[in-house]
């Protein structure tokens, strides 16, 4: 219900909005501290009405960070790749579910995510304790574990609506909250993390 609730306002947003935003997002998302001194930032590639991220990943990338891009595997986990300009990626339709941009390089595996210093994650809403609610596949409950195992940790930020900032959101027993939210209109931290 919460996850429907969410993806029906997104689907209303028009191309110019969701453009709009994601150069906000960057602009925020680059004023972070942690952002600015990182060498290896995990992000995503957005897809449909998701915040725009393509402007962080380019500003990223001519700060000289090394940016890592998730490639969905079969089981749902994530193996990772560089981000070397738009031309480093490709479209992948997964089955039933959405298509999505990935690096065309070289896979890097699954733990490559443990060396860096911030992961991007996406989601849907988080709330006032920052517990994200993502897409419901799995696979950063898999990553944020992953990051656990190793003793890795590394930021953890979702770049969200503003509207998407709420009270509560449903958390199970795995759940770990993130350190930070970056909207359009500005950044909101959380001290749980």
């Amino acid at each position: 219900m919460w996850r429907r609730e969410f993806l029906a306002v997104r689907s209303r947003l028009t191309a110019g909005v969701v453009e709009e935003a994601g150069a906000a997002l960057a602009e925020r998302a680059l004023e972070l501290p942690e952002l600015t001194g990182a060498h290896t930032v995990a992000a995503y590639v957005s897809v449909g009405s998701e915040p725009g991220t393509r402007a962080l990943l380019d500003a990223l990338r001519a700060r000289g960070v090394r940016v890592l891009l998730p490639a969905l595997l079969p089981d749902n986990d994530l193996d990772w790749g560089s981000y070397t300009g738009e031309d480093s990626l490709v479209r992948v339709q997964h089955g039933g579910k959405m298509a999505l941009f990935e690096p065309a390089g070289e896979r890097l595996g699954p733990d490559a995510v443990t060396s860096a210093d911030v992961v991007l994650l996406p989601g849907l809403a988080v709330d006032a304790h920052g517990m994200r609610l993502g897409r419901g596949g799995g696979s950063y409950d898999r990553v944020l574990a992953r990051l656990e195992r190793a003793g890795a940790r590394p930021a953890l930020v979702v770049l969200l609506y503003d509207t998407e900032v709420v009270a509560r959101v449903p958390a199970e027993a795995h759940d770990r909250p993130v350190d930070a939210v970056v909207t359009p209109s500005g950044v909101r931290r959380f001290g749980a993390a």
